[in-house]
């Protein structure tokens, strides 16, 4: 039995994502037709105290202006975005708070997106209102529908909900709850540490990402990657499995794409079997949902029936990351009589069970919620197995033997003749 090492370097994961059934053309599970669109909706909070110039001498606002149109200016041509905004139109304090707490509205619709117009209308905003995040969140969920991909809302404020009720957390907790699919990212433009708890609450809620941002870069640079991110979700929506704290009662699986949850320094374990001739490839990524610790990793293993470690795969990190992600490559090239002689350990004709093995070294500061566990998306694949790399050779027989010892031979009469010439020279002067 042969297998193969690998570490998570990205050439590995490169070559994992490529060769999984995800990198086909697209299918609804319903029809067989292609799948929708990533679906996303850029959130901008347009109050009153988004005109402080606190963000490399700028305002806050024109900061996040340029940063907008940074994004659509790369948006992937596949992506569908809307832009809705909230406090844009109703002055603080020129109107009443009833009336400012019903301000938010979508100025481009979901969809393919012209960007001339687009740029244009986040160009002529002006912080002026309220602050109904709650308000907006419900809007923005029915702007992108419903459907089997998940959706992205994207929220980039620099306060505190001012018109609760509804509460914008209670508000994501009801979404994640009605199984929409439903992410939200939070991008916070201040420290304020009330603003950190709320903006946090809400994408603990959904499975999304909170980052606090300080500068033009850091916000442009976020901004995009979250965007791409909708882009390079899987357009079928993984299958939810539950790994088990052991391969004898873990769940098979087939090739293919699926999601769970892991628990801080869990293992979850899962089942593949490998018939001799192929190749296990798996990949997993952990999105990093809530504030971490530094120094963490994830751990993925390939594991024999009798407890043997066959192949294993890192990913580590230190601060503040979205996702860790490892990979690895296993495979049985027994064939003919040596796959006969050598039936599968479960008694099944299959092939030969591997268990994969998930684990984490992740830790939190003690006001971080550990439940529910971090969304993990595990990606396994069964392909024809290569040949194993043959052993460093420098060449065979004696005719290359003859050649180097020419070329040393050669190379010390040289050396030799230039060092006594060199001596020569320096006794006549």
């Amino acid at each position: 039995m042969i297998f193969k090492r690998s570490s998570a370097g990205g050439g590995l994961l490169a070559l994992l994502l490529a060769s999984a059934p995800v990198a086909a053309p697209p299918v609804s599970a319903d029809d067989g037709g292609p799948a929708e669109p990533p679906k996303v909706e850029l959130v901008l909070d347009v109050s009153g105290s988004m005109r402080a110039r606190d963000i490399d001498g700028r305002s806050r606002m024109a900061v996040a202006q340029q940063s907008f149109g940074a994004v659509v200016d790369a948006l992937p041509a596949e992506t569908q975005l809307g832009i809705r905004v909230l406090g844009a139109r109703y002055r603080f304090p020129g109107s009443s708070k009833a009336v400012g707490c019903t301000d938010t509205q979508q100025l481009s619709p979901v969809g393919p997106v012209n960007k001339a117009q687009a740029k244009a209308a986040i160009a002529t905003l002006r912080p002026t209102g309220w602050t109904p995040i709650g308000l907006a969140l419900r809007a923005a969920t029915k702007d992108l529908g419903a459907g089997e991909t998940t959706r992205r809302i994207i929220l980039i404020t620099d306060g505190e909900d001012t018109c609760s009720p509804p509460d914008p957390c209670e508000v994501a907790r009801r979404l994640a709850s009605q199984g929409t699919h439903l992410v939200v990212d939070t991008l916070g433009l201040t420290l304020n540490d009330k603003v950190r708890r709320q903006l946090t609450c809400i994408a603990d809620a959904t499975g999304g990402t909170y980052t606090a941002v300080q500068h033009q870069e850091e916000l442009t640079g976020r901004l995009n990657q979250l965007v791409q991110r909708a882009g390079a979700t899987y357009r079928r929506t993984p299958e939810k499995v539950a790994g088990t704290a052991g391969c004898a009662d873990a769940p098979t699986l087939a090739p293919g794409v699926y999601t769970d949850r892991e628990r801080f320094s869990e293992h979850r374990w899962y089942r593949v079997s490998v018939a001799p001739g192929q190749e296990l490839r798996a990949s997993v990524s952990v999105a990093l949902d809530r504030t971490l610790n530094p120094d963490h990793g994830v751990l993925l293993r390939a594991v024999s029936a009798a407890g043997q470690e066959l192949v294993r795969g890192t990913d580590a990190g230190s601060g503040r990351t979205d996702v860790q992600s490892t990979g690895l490559r296993w495979s049985d090239q027994r064939t003919g009589a040596d796959a006969s002689a050598s039936p599968s350990p479960d008694g099944g004709s299959g092939g030969t069970p591997v268990c994969l093995v998930v684990s984490n070294s992740f830790s939190a500061p003690a006001a971080v919620r550990t439940a529910p566990g971090m969304p993990l998306e595990l990606t396994v694949d069964l392909v024809p197995s290569s040949d194993a790399p043959g052993e460093p050779d420098l060449g065979r027989g004696w005719l290359l033997l003859v050649v180097l010892a020419g070329t040393g031979l050669v190379a010390g009469l040289v050396t030799g003749w230039l060092a006594r010439w060199r001596v020569a020279v320096w006794k006549e002067n």
